[in-house]
Formats: C-alpha cells, structure tokens, sequence
C-alpha cells in the first residue's frame, strides 16, 4: 500500500492498471539487498540486480512517455526533473535523473513503512506519545532504519590518532550514535520527550541523528518519508480511536 501511495504522488504511476509490474520488480530488488554477491543466474543477488534493471527500465520508459506528451493533467517529480534536464546549464542528466527517481521511490517506500511499523510498535508500549510530533524523531532513533550507509575518502583524514587514507571506503553506523548513553540518556528507551528542547536537525541530520544519512548525500526522500510518516499519524489519531 505504502508503495501505491508513494509511486502514485511522484511519478502518477498507477500500480492497479499494471497488475504491480513495478512493485514486483522493486520486491525482487530488496529480497537480495543483503544477499552474497554473488552474480550467477538463480542466486538471491542476481534477482535483486535483475530487479533493479527492470525497475530502471520502466522508469525510463515513464520519463520518455511523459517527454514526448503534449500536455499532463497533474505535476509530478517527473516533470520537475524534465524541466530541469531542459536547462542548458544544469547538471543533471537523464542518468541521474533516473537514480533519483530509483533512490526517492526506495526512501518513500522501505524507510517509510519502516518507520511507521517501528512507530506504532513503540506507540503500543506508551499511547500518550502521540501527542508528541516528536514521536517520529524517536521513533527513527531507536529504529536504526539505515542500519549502515557508505562513504568513500576523498583526501587522507586524521582524526583521533588513527589515519584514513585516500581512497578508503568507510563504513559508518549511525547506531553506535544513536544509542550511544554519551549523547543520549537511557538510550534504549522509547522517550520522544528527549526532543521537546531540542532544536529539529538541519535538513533531518547532524552529528547525533543520522536516520537520513548526512552531508551533501543526505538521503533525497527525508522530508517526503517524514511527511508520509505525519500524515499517516494525524489520519491514525484523527480517525481511529
């Protein structure tokens, strides 16, 4: 359902007209995303890389029918991106346009249902939270949604006696943060007040939350996976008792 949603509102993409050809491909695509990789017909992996070319190639598909219409009913993250590829001095290109809408349709789907299954489950525990929009912050925390996110070194770094050097690929967990007791008071415990006298992150990040990632490749569907995760709570509180 929360791939529906989310494929429906960026790129009009209607899943019941398909039979979920989409969905399926992207389904195959996280089912190996841990896996071994080991690239040979039949292993988990090579299903998730198969799945993730055929999603590219619908999505490909959907940019090149929505250039060549004369006209569109509604505006999409589709249209924002062929209006930018029609700029001469942008940067983008029709790769990176395609990469970004693969990253936005995985952040809208997995970190929000995700989050919105660890929410409910600390919610169950104390009810009285939602009344906190800062629920959904705690919620992240303790989640750990993105258990690792990988970065590379661009120049050699020294930092606390011990050398990185250029080129290394480093591997960062934003756990060892989000549950450090240094940083956080009883930090195995569900609290969203925690967040009541604390400024929001700029941009969702910084130094001790790091659902989304950080830095300039900070996770491009934060706000829309929030965003979906207020909804679903406002309509939770507002209609369901």
């Amino acid at each position: 359902m929360i791939f529906s949603i989310t494929a429906k509102r960026l790129i009009s993409y209607d899943s019941s007209s398909s039979d979920g050809k989409l969905w399926k491909q992207f389904d195959a695509f996280l089912q190996g995303l841990l896996a071994f990789p080991l690239y040979i017909p039949g292993t988990a992996f090579y299903k998730c890389m198969q799945g993730r070319k055929n999603v590219m190639k619908i999505l490909k598909e959907l940019l090149n029918e929505r250039k060549k219409a004369t006209c569109w009913e509604s505006v999409d993250f589709i249209d924002i991106l062929i209006d930018d590829l029609k700029d001469k001095k942008t940067l983008m290109n029709e790769k990176i346009a395609l990469d970004l809408l693969f990253l936005l349709l995985f952040a809208g789907f997995e970190t929000t249902s995700s989050g919105i299954t660890a929410t409910l489950k600390f919610l169950t525990g104390d009810p009285k939270a939602l009344q906190e929009l800062t629920v959904i912050h705690e919620a992240l925390r303790l989640a750990n949604i993105a258990p690792v996110m990988f970065r590379k070194a661009t120049e050699e770094v020294h930092i606390k006696g011990y050398t990185i050097p250029k080129g290394s690929k480093i591997m960062v967990s934003p756990s060892s943060i989000h549950l450090d007791p240094t940083i956080y008071k009883d930090p195995n415990a569900f609290n969203p007040w925690r967040w009541k006298d604390t400024t929001e992150p700029m941009g969702g990040s910084s130094k001790e939350f790091m659902a989304f990632g950080g830095g300039l490749r900070l996770c491009v569907g934060a706000d829309f996976a929030k965003l979906e995760m207020a909804v679903f709570l406002h309509c939770l509180v507002t209609k369901y008792r």
